[in-house]
């Protein structure tokens, strides 16, 4: 059967296919997220786009773990108490990670050049962000593909991830040490009108993102609650 032989609707439907099958294998697929966080993060971290965290080493962590599992490299500007050893536990690949403790007022030609190559930087912007910067370097990551995952606000971000209503255990009487703490994650995105948020434990013991199985169970004293 010819193109001539297909009805107007047919051929249509045939070209919607063809641009739908071409775009899929042109698009970049997202960089993996933690499984608890895909839904709420549409997919995965969407090359080319920037994210707001709320402050917190173990969220960032827990989202470089991912794309660094996956073979990717991943860079942290400008978070001198990001810790190694602890990104480790959470699953960070430290042989593909980059550190630049301390830019300083370079934090943003540093991030720049860091996206031309690195897949996934994580930054602290060094003061305001103007918005001529920020459009300058979403332009170079929708060009290289790579994902900006800054810690605080940033401009058009595609989502916000924020932590709240915190519980931290491992506390007695007295005695013991913080070993795993509940808190809740919530995403706001540009796409969707509503935020959506989900309970986790962010660590948890081994220092990693993990589901609630369960309630916890634990005596006031101890328990310390905190939030953000």
């Amino acid at each position: 059967m010819t193109d001539a032989d297909l009805s107007k609707g047919e051929l249509l439907e045939r070209l919607r296919a063809q641009v739908t099958s071409r775009e899929a294998r042109l698009r970049p697929s997202p960089y993996p997220a933690p499984a608890e966080l895909v839904g709420l993060l549409d997919g995965g971290l969407k090359p080319g786009a920037a994210y707001s965290l709320d402050t917190s080493g173990a969220l960032l962590a827990a989202l470089l773990a991912g794309p660094s599992a996956d073979g990717h490299w991943c860079a942290v500007v400008g978070v001198p108490e990001f810790g190694a050893e602890a990104a480790g536990h959470a699953g960070v690949v430290l042989d593909r990670l980059v550190l630049v403790p301390d830019p300083a007022d370079q934090w943003l030609a540093v991030t720049a050049a860091l996206v031309e190559a690195v897949p996934v930087v994580a930054v602290r912007p060094y003061g305001r962000v103007r918005e001529a910067d920020a459009a300058r370097l979403a332009s170079r990551l929708r060009d290289r593909g790579s994902v900006l995952l800054v810690d605080g606000a940033w401009p058009r971000a595609e989502a916000r991830v924020t932590l709240g209503e915190a519980c931290w255990s491992g506390v007695g009487p007295g005695h013991g040490y913080l070993n795993s703490r509940e808190v809740t994650v919530t995403v706001s995105s540009r796409r969707l009108p509503a935020a959506r948020s989900v309970r986790l434990v962010l660590p948890s013991p081994d220092g990693r993102l993990a589901p609630i199985d369960r309630p916890v169970v634990a005596e006031p004293a101890a328990v310390l609650r905190a939030v953000g």
